[in-house]
């Protein structure tokens, strides 16, 4: 014990004496010295005392697709830990191909008791879904945010990256290396996020390229936001000629650049591809990719904000909080080449 108070104390900066005043419950601790030691013994990899255990504050449940792909487990990482330092439990509720649907995830969720939820690319991204789902839900006095993806007709706040400031990004940094042929492989178009950085794309590519809507829809392929989904719209976008892809995720843009070494084209050399989401591990991949970075942590912790100060009594107001995405230039492009790839 004497050595894991001097360990304690040396973490917290304060003597052994204060250290086991804290652990005992004394009093005469002040508030920033008593955090301090809690901090330590966290970091430490400690149990608290029973006596010292923050009660949870209620269970705040967070609905997202499934986790294959990275950006969504990344998500739920600083939701979940936000979660976590204001007293109160996430629980995790994935949807998975052929599982649970989002209603009834939402159901199990309202069945337990829960103070809020945050939907993570839910059907509020989804033009075509019915939002009286989300109706309901506010009838029911459950309040709840939602991430990426936006519609007028649901009262609630809103979390989204720029989508169109995205996919405009991409095509100035394309068009800046001399590339005139560029593609855009994303997913269906119903969904929120798809328009936007269509818009985006397009508009990129009339004010750095001087293409017309209609020119730049040609070079649009919708496809799944997975790796099988790039592979085949980078392969119906090689076969257009296009020099360069921008990909709707990091995951399609894997799918793209493995089409276009099947193709026989090296990347970037021949072919230069642009990712979505800046995923952990991204930068590590053959080549590094260059992407558009998601602000995953300020995201998450937005969402976690506006959560509770709706459960809290004080609702954020019923908007949309847009987070400005960021260019990552790595070795996946580079200058177009002279000819275009066979």
């Amino acid at each position: 014990m004497t050595a894991r108070l001097s360990d304690i104390a040396a973490q917290a900066g304060v003597s052994e004496a204060t250290v086991s005043r804290v652990l005992n419950g004394k009093p005469g601790v002040a508030t920033g010295t008593r955090e301090s030691v809690m901090a330590a013994l966290d970091v430490l990899g400690y149990e608290r005392p029973p006596r010292l255990r923050t009660r949870s504050a209620g269970l705040v449940g967070l609905i997202t697709p499934e986790l294959d792909n990275p950006i969504f487990p990344a998500l739920a990482q600083v939701i979940g830990q936000a979660l976590t330092r204001q007293g109160y439990t996430p629980v995790l509720a994935t949807q998975t191909p052929g599982g649970s649907t989002e209603d009834e995830l939402t159901e199990m969720l309202v069945e337990r008791s829960v103070s809020g939820i945050i939907y993570v690319s839910g059907l509020h991204a989804d033009t075509t879904a019915d939002t009286q789902r989300y109706d309901q839900l506010r009838g029911q006095g459950i309040p709840f945010v939602l991430v990426n993806g936006f519609s007028a007709h649901i009262e609630s706040p809103f979390v989204s990256t720029d989508d169109h400031a995205a996919t405009r990004l991409a095509v100035q940094h394309l068009a800046s290396l001399g590339h005139t042929r560029i593609g855009l492989a994303v997913g269906p178009r119903r969904f929120v996020p798809v328009q936007r950085k269509i818009a985006g794309f397009l508009a990129g590519m009339s004010g750095y390229l001087g293409l017309s809507e209609e020119q730049g829809e040609e070079l649009v392929q919708h496809s799944l936001f997975t790796m099988e989904g790039g592979q085949a719209a980078g392969t119906a976008l090689l076969a257009q000629g296009c020099t360069a892809i921008v990909c709707a995720s990091d995951m399609m843009a894997l799918g793209a650049i493995r089409a276009a070494r099947q193709a026989g084209c090296r990347v970037p050399q021949d072919v230069s591809v642009v990712g979505f989401d800046d995923s952990p591990l991204i930068a590590f991949t053959d080549p590094p990719l260059t992407t558009i970075r998601q602000p995953v942590h300020a995201m998450g912790q937005a969402a976690v904000r506006a959560v509770l100060e709706e459960i809290g009594g004080t609702p954020a107001p019923h908007t949309e909080f847009m987070f400005m995405p960021e260019l990552v230039v790595r070795g996946s492009t580079t200058a177009a080449p002279i000819t275009r790839p066979r």
